[in-house]
């Protein structure tokens, strides 16, 4: 199935993008979620203003993915949160919270869709975040979540 991509998935393209998947991943997934739309000639109409919207958000070049790579690292995440008595969180930290989380601690804003986490954080501690700035850079970010 043709679709056209209305958000940047990993491992398939970004904004505006016309791509080929299997029937059962846009009809399930993509589509529903709002991740894609399918392809139609009027459709055409629309990758362009997507595309256009896409570029005024991004990150144009390495060099800028450099600069904004340097700031997110230097810059000490710290989140709290309500926990159990063992350390366990009562819900977990998402992707919007780190964002606004950098927001707070004086970094670059971060988009949460650029956000990508190895695994749920659900515990107090260290834990460490990805944030793919370009295709070709990605920073990572220290999280440290605490009692609150």
């Amino acid at each position: 199935m043709k679709i056209i991509l209305t958000h940047e998935v990993s491992g398939l393209g970004a904004a505006g993008d016309v791509v080929e998947v299997k029937d059962g991943y846009a009809r399930n997934y993509l589509v529903p979620r709002g991740f894609a739309i399918r392809w139609t000639k009027g459709g055409e109409k629309d990758v362009e203003q997507i595309r256009r919207a896409r570029k005024i958000h991004e990150i144009a070049t390495i060099e800028q993915a450099n600069q904004v790579k340097a700031e997110l690292e230097g810059v000490k995440v710290r989140l709290s949160t309500r926990s159990g008595e063992a350390g366990r969180l009562f819900g977990s930290v998402t992707q919007a919270d780190i964002a606004a989380a950098i927001s707070a601690a004086g970094g670059p804003k971060v988009d949460k869709r650029r956000i990508e986490l190895d695994a749920p954080i659900k515990s107090l501690g260290a834990h460490s975040a990805s944030v793919r700035l370009h295709p070709e850079v990605a920073a990572k970010v220290n999280v440290e979540v605490v009692a609150a």
